[in-house]
């Protein structure tokens, strides 16, 4: 079921207010932290709602259902981050549509990516998809390939996709423990990177999701994605999908 307008602004401000307090806790700012409203199989007028309370951020996981959206949007002053798995044969719908990829996991799909930007004289600021928890079910790269594969990045020399940091799926279901300790293996990887590599801007960490979100503050997180705990349950409205 679709949130009234009211419902999504009250929603934002909770979790806004949940982002601060985690935070301060945390010996960190708020300012740090970029709220991503995720908008899967949500309409337009749920963005519309989101931007009216604040929210300059969106997420979407599909090309086919996140073009549309951002046709009819696009007189808002939004920043589309792709946050789903890309298949290199929708790399095309990347380029002028996203500000930010945060799955990269494969070099053939950088070099298309980067070469299409190119194109159309743009860039991507890129995030590579760490599959921390080693999930079989979850795309990206395994910690132990992280760093041959950003070698294997800068030697291709591709400067419309800017390398600016990670993003994990925490576990589930998984203890508390458990998801912060993914997190932290993240934020150390992050941190390795910087030191081994010449990418001054590797800076983010995207991961965090409306039922981890608190625990990835506190390992560091720069940036969460929060579909539920802002929109509620998914509106799988075949409009916007996919039959």
């Amino acid at each position: 079921m679709n949130q009234s307008s009211a419902t999504i602004a009250k929603n934002i401000f909770r979790v806004r207010q949940a982002i601060a307090e985690t935070a301060r806790a945390a010996n960190r700012s708020p300012e740090e932290i970029k709220l991503i409203a995720v908008t899967k199989t949500q309409s337009p007028d749920a963005v519309t709602a989101a931007v009216a309370a604040g929210i300059g951020d969106f997420g979407e996981n599909t090309t086919q259902e996140a073009l549309p959206k951002i046709s009819r949007l696009a007189s808002h002053s939004i920043t589309w981050h792709f946050i789903g798995h890309l298949q290199t044969n929708k790399a095309k719908f990347i380029p002028g549509n996203f500000f930010w990829l945060h799955s990269l996991d494969n070099l053939g799909l950088a070099r298309k990516l980067s070469r299409l930007a190119q194109e159309k004289k743009t860039s991507i600021n890129t995030l590579i998809e760490v599959n921390v928890s080693q999930d079989l079910r979850k795309h990206g790269i395994v910690p132990l390939a992280l760093f041959d594969f950003i070698e294997k990045l800068i030697d291709e020399n591709l400067p419309a996709l800017p390398l600016r940091g990670l993003l994990t799926i925490g576990p589930y279901p998984a203890s508390e423990k458990e998801i912060r300790r993914c997190f932290a293996t993240l934020r150390d990887l992050r941190d390795e990177c910087r030191k081994r590599f010449a990418v001054p801007d590797f800076t983010e960490l995207s991961m965090g999701m409306s039922g981890d979100f608190v625990a990835a503050i506190k390992e560091g997180s720069t940036m969460v994605r929060i579909g539920t705990a802002i929109f509620g349950e998914r509106d799988y409205a075949k409009k916007y999908l996919r039959p």
